[in-house]
Protein backbone atom coordinates (compact mmCIF):
# COMPACT_ATOMS: atom_id res chain seq x y z
CA UNK A 1 0.00 0.00 0.00
CA UNK A 2 1.47 3.65 -0.80
CA UNK A 3 2.16 6.17 2.20
CA UNK A 4 1.31 9.11 -0.18
CA UNK A 5 -1.57 9.43 -1.77
CA UNK A 6 -2.82 12.16 -4.08
CA UNK A 7 -6.38 13.36 -3.00
CA UNK A 8 -6.69 16.01 -5.48
CA UNK A 9 -5.56 18.39 -8.12
CA UNK A 10 -7.25 21.69 -9.38
CA UNK A 11 -5.01 23.11 -12.53
CA UNK A 12 -5.62 26.44 -11.55
CA UNK A 13 -5.43 29.69 -13.82
CA UNK A 14 -7.05 27.93 -17.45
CA UNK A 15 -7.14 28.56 -20.00
CA UNK A 16 -4.28 30.75 -19.71
CA UNK A 17 -1.96 32.09 -22.23
CA UNK A 18 0.59 30.01 -23.60
CA UNK A 19 3.97 32.10 -21.73
CA UNK A 20 2.22 32.29 -18.17
CA UNK A 21 3.04 30.10 -15.57
CA UNK A 22 1.48 26.65 -14.49
CA UNK A 23 -0.51 26.57 -11.11
CA UNK A 24 -1.83 23.02 -9.65
CA UNK A 25 -2.96 23.11 -6.17
CA UNK A 26 -2.27 19.73 -4.75
CA UNK A 27 -3.78 17.90 -2.15
CA UNK A 28 -2.75 14.49 -0.84
CA UNK A 29 -2.22 12.37 2.48
CA UNK A 30 0.48 10.50 4.01
CA UNK A 31 -0.17 7.01 5.94
CA UNK A 32 3.04 6.43 7.28
CA UNK A 33 5.97 9.05 8.33
CA UNK A 34 8.80 8.82 6.09
CA UNK A 35 12.21 10.28 6.43
CA UNK A 36 12.65 12.07 3.36
CA UNK A 37 11.10 14.75 1.39
CA UNK A 38 9.07 13.86 -1.48
CA UNK A 39 9.94 15.63 -4.58
CA UNK A 40 7.59 16.89 -7.06
CA UNK A 41 8.09 17.44 -10.97
CA UNK A 42 6.27 18.99 -13.94
CA UNK A 43 7.34 17.91 -17.52
CA UNK A 44 5.92 19.38 -20.74
CA UNK A 45 6.62 16.70 -23.34
CA UNK A 46 7.76 18.95 -26.79
CA UNK A 47 7.37 16.21 -29.32
CA UNK A 48 5.45 13.15 -29.87
CA UNK A 49 8.38 11.77 -31.51
CA UNK A 50 11.13 13.18 -30.04
CA UNK A 51 11.47 12.86 -26.16
CA UNK A 52 14.87 14.76 -26.05
CA UNK A 53 12.03 17.97 -27.02
CA UNK A 54 10.53 17.05 -23.40
CA UNK A 55 10.94 20.03 -20.80
CA UNK A 56 11.64 19.84 -17.02
CA UNK A 57 9.73 22.51 -16.13
CA UNK A 58 9.49 22.91 -11.99
CA UNK A 59 11.66 20.03 -9.50
CA UNK A 60 10.22 20.88 -5.50
CA UNK A 61 11.20 18.67 -2.70
CA UNK A 62 8.31 18.82 -0.15
CA UNK A 63 8.52 18.17 3.42
CA UNK A 64 8.79 16.91 6.42
CA UNK A 65 6.49 14.13 5.14
CA UNK A 66 4.59 13.10 8.63
CA UNK A 67 1.24 11.54 8.95
CA UNK A 68 -1.45 13.69 7.74
CA UNK A 69 -3.23 15.53 5.26
CA UNK A 70 -1.31 18.29 2.94
CA UNK A 71 -1.91 20.91 0.43
CA UNK A 72 0.28 23.16 -1.62
CA UNK A 73 0.11 25.51 -4.82
CA UNK A 74 2.81 24.19 -7.60
CA UNK A 75 3.75 26.92 -9.90
CA UNK A 76 5.91 26.25 -12.71
CA UNK A 77 7.55 28.31 -15.72
CA UNK A 78 5.89 27.72 -18.93
CA UNK A 79 8.08 26.07 -21.16
CA UNK A 80 10.79 27.22 -23.46
CA UNK A 81 9.16 28.34 -26.90
CA UNK A 82 12.87 28.57 -28.58
CA UNK A 83 13.15 24.78 -27.41
CA UNK A 84 10.23 23.38 -29.45
CA UNK A 85 9.81 23.47 -33.29
CA UNK A 86 7.20 25.54 -34.58
CA UNK A 87 4.72 22.90 -35.91
CA UNK A 88 4.61 21.09 -32.48
CA UNK A 89 3.45 24.45 -30.80
CA UNK A 90 -0.21 24.30 -32.01
CA UNK A 91 -1.83 21.47 -31.34
CA UNK A 92 -2.19 18.80 -28.74
CA UNK A 93 0.28 18.02 -26.14
CA UNK A 94 0.74 16.41 -23.26
CA UNK A 95 1.95 17.69 -19.31
CA UNK A 96 2.90 15.23 -16.71
CA UNK A 97 2.54 15.84 -13.09
CA UNK A 98 5.01 13.06 -11.41
CA UNK A 99 5.85 12.59 -7.59
CA UNK A 100 9.10 10.63 -6.54
CA UNK A 101 10.69 9.43 -3.20
CA UNK A 102 13.96 8.57 -2.34
CA UNK A 103 14.39 8.93 -6.96
CA UNK A 104 11.69 6.19 -6.76
CA UNK A 105 8.74 8.20 -9.10
CA UNK A 106 5.36 6.20 -7.32
CA UNK A 107 2.42 8.49 -9.21
CA UNK A 108 2.38 10.39 -12.82
CA UNK A 109 -0.72 12.28 -13.73
CA UNK A 110 -1.02 13.41 -17.25
CA UNK A 111 -3.40 15.54 -18.69
CA UNK A 112 -3.45 16.99 -22.56
CA UNK A 113 -2.90 20.09 -23.36
CA UNK A 114 -4.35 22.09 -26.42
CA UNK A 115 -2.58 25.21 -27.71
CA UNK A 116 -4.10 27.04 -30.61
CA UNK A 117 -4.52 30.68 -31.30
CA UNK A 118 -6.64 32.68 -29.56
CA UNK A 119 -8.26 34.49 -32.17
CA UNK A 120 -10.48 32.81 -34.87
CA UNK A 121 -9.14 34.26 -37.67
CA UNK A 122 -5.52 33.17 -37.10
CA UNK A 123 -6.80 29.77 -36.04
CA UNK A 124 -8.53 30.06 -40.06
CA UNK A 125 -5.69 31.19 -41.07
CA UNK A 126 -2.61 30.91 -39.27
CA UNK A 127 0.37 33.13 -39.77
CA UNK A 128 3.42 31.76 -41.63
CA UNK A 129 5.67 33.16 -38.39
CA UNK A 130 4.24 31.94 -35.58
CA UNK A 131 2.84 34.63 -32.99
CA UNK A 132 3.60 32.83 -29.58
CA UNK A 133 2.37 35.76 -27.90
CA UNK A 134 -0.99 34.97 -29.06
CA UNK A 135 -1.02 31.36 -28.32
CA UNK A 136 -3.65 29.96 -25.91
CA UNK A 137 -3.01 26.80 -23.86
CA UNK A 138 -5.82 24.42 -22.44
CA UNK A 139 -5.24 21.72 -20.46
CA UNK A 140 -7.88 19.44 -19.86
CA UNK A 141 -7.78 19.14 -16.24
CA UNK A 142 -11.32 16.83 -15.97
CA UNK A 143 -9.66 14.61 -17.90
CA UNK A 144 -6.35 13.37 -16.43
CA UNK A 145 -4.74 10.15 -16.49
CA UNK A 146 -3.21 8.61 -12.67
CA UNK A 147 -1.12 5.89 -12.75
CA UNK A 148 0.51 4.29 -9.17
CA UNK A 149 4.15 2.65 -9.50
CA UNK A 150 4.77 0.33 -6.46
CA UNK A 151 7.83 1.24 -4.79
CA UNK A 152 9.48 0.66 -1.04
CA UNK A 153 8.79 3.99 0.57
CA UNK A 154 10.83 2.24 3.77
CA UNK A 155 14.15 0.95 2.32
CA UNK A 156 15.89 1.70 5.47
CA UNK A 157 14.13 -1.54 7.16
CA UNK A 158 15.54 -3.92 4.42
CA UNK A 159 19.36 -2.92 5.65
CA UNK A 160 19.75 -5.53 7.42
CA UNK A 161 17.32 -8.39 5.68
CA UNK A 162 18.84 -11.14 3.50
CA UNK A 163 18.17 -10.59 -0.10
CA UNK A 164 14.57 -12.11 -0.91
CA UNK A 165 14.74 -15.00 -3.90
CA UNK A 166 14.58 -14.03 -7.60
CA UNK A 167 10.70 -14.21 -8.53
CA UNK A 168 8.98 -13.35 -11.96
CA UNK A 169 8.48 -9.58 -11.04
CA UNK A 170 12.66 -9.23 -10.80
CA UNK A 171 12.80 -10.05 -14.61
CA UNK A 172 14.40 -7.14 -16.33
CA UNK A 173 11.09 -6.23 -17.89
CA UNK A 174 9.14 -3.07 -16.92
CA UNK A 175 7.06 -3.66 -13.88
CA UNK A 176 2.70 -2.85 -14.76
CA UNK A 177 2.11 0.02 -12.60
CA UNK A 178 -0.65 -0.79 -9.96
CA UNK A 179 -4.13 0.48 -10.86
CA UNK A 180 -5.34 3.89 -9.39
CA UNK A 181 -7.09 4.39 -6.23
CA UNK A 182 -10.44 5.62 -5.88
CA UNK A 183 -10.50 9.24 -5.53
CA UNK A 184 -12.95 11.18 -3.40
CA UNK A 185 -16.21 11.78 -5.65
CA UNK A 186 -15.37 15.94 -5.41
CA UNK A 187 -11.54 14.98 -6.87
CA UNK A 188 -11.01 16.27 -10.57
CA UNK A 189 -9.15 13.39 -11.13
CA UNK A 190 -10.99 10.62 -12.67
CA UNK A 191 -8.97 7.72 -11.02
CA UNK A 192 -8.28 5.90 -14.72
CA UNK A 193 -5.61 3.13 -15.09
CA UNK A 194 -4.67 4.23 -19.06
CA UNK A 195 -1.59 5.09 -21.03
CA UNK A 196 -1.85 8.30 -23.01
CA UNK A 197 -1.96 7.94 -26.62
CA UNK A 198 0.31 9.20 -28.95
CA UNK A 199 -0.10 12.96 -29.43
CA UNK A 200 0.40 12.84 -33.60
CA UNK A 201 -2.67 10.29 -33.30
CA UNK A 202 -4.68 13.29 -32.27
CA UNK A 203 -6.59 16.14 -33.68
CA UNK A 204 -7.79 19.44 -31.68
CA UNK A 205 -8.94 18.55 -28.38
CA UNK A 206 -12.03 19.95 -27.65
CA UNK A 207 -12.92 20.82 -24.03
Amino acid sequence: MSAVNITNVAVLDNPSAFLNPFQFEISYECLASLKDDLEWKLIYVGSAEDETYDQLLESVLVGPVNVGNYRFVFQADPPDPSKIRDEDIIGVTVLLLTCSYMGQEFVRVGYYVNNDYDDEQLREEPPPKLLIDRVQRNILADKPRVTKFPINFHPENNEHEEPAPPSLDDSTEPKQPLSSPDFPPESNINAEEQTLPPVSSLGSVEN
